[in-house]
């Protein structure tokens, strides 16, 4: 039960935008501005783990901590991960890997 309210506390927790954030987030989510790329904190940890460097994982364990990224590996948004990393990273965590989520198209 403290597991789960560490786990929850994490989530809630507001990250401040630092340099090195903003660069990584330039990176790795070109298509929004940087800013608002940590304004969504799964869909950029997400892309983190899938695509990140070590030292960009690095940057993203110390700001926002290892409950925060298991966290959005469980509740992760469809069509980010990729097979190879959506395992790596329930590995890390020693946790069954269910199926990738997959985006719905109506």
């Amino acid at each position: 039960m403290q597991l789960e309210a560490a786990e929850a506390k994490a989530v809630e927790t507001k990250v401040v935008h630092t340099p090195e954030l903003l660069g990584i987030a330039r990176r790795l989510l070109w298509w929004l501005p940087p800013e608002e790329a940590l304004d969504c904190p799964v869909r950029f940890l997400a892309q983190v783990m899938t695509l990140g460097t070590w030292d960009d994982l690095r940057q993203v364990r110390t700001a926002y901590g290892q409950a925060r990224l298991r966290q959005v590996l469980m509740d992760a948004p469809p069509g980010v991960f990729d097979q190879r990393s959506w395992h790596y990273w329930h590995r890390v965590f020693a946790i069954e890997p269910p199926p990738l989520p997959r985006r719905r198209i109506p």
